[in-house]
């Protein structure tokens, strides 16, 4: 737990960057129009792609011990995934929407 601690002290400004980077996605997300949501979602699964890229680097170079980064970078790659597998479905539904009953069959 000491570690933990230690951790926090000397990363106190990367941490309050991150906080203030949560809310401030939050309210650029919640100002986007309904009808551009879904496209936006497409680029938002380039974007996650590189958040699992990320994570899979930051677990590959996290110390043994170091569980911490160990735990966070695999949340990280878990979450990520599920967000980019859902943007894809909800992009390709879409896709669906606009094509003719003839080239549905």
């Amino acid at each position: 737990m000491e570690q933990v601690s230690v951790f926090i002290q000397q990363h106190i400004e990367l941490i309050y960057v991150v906080i203030l980077s949560v809310f401030l996605g939050i309210e650029v997300i919640s100002r986007v129009p309904s009808v551009l949501h879904t496209p936006l979602m497409s680029g938002a699964n380039a974007i996650h792609g590189v958040v699992i890229i990320g994570a899979i680097i930051v677990m590959g170079k996290a110390e043994p011990g170091n569980y911490l980064a160990l735990i966070l970078g695999f949340l990280a790659v878990i979450l990520g995934t599920i967000n980019v597998v859902g943007g894809f479905v909800v992009t390709d539904r879409m896709l669906e929407m606009f094509k003719n009953k003839k080239d549905k069959k």
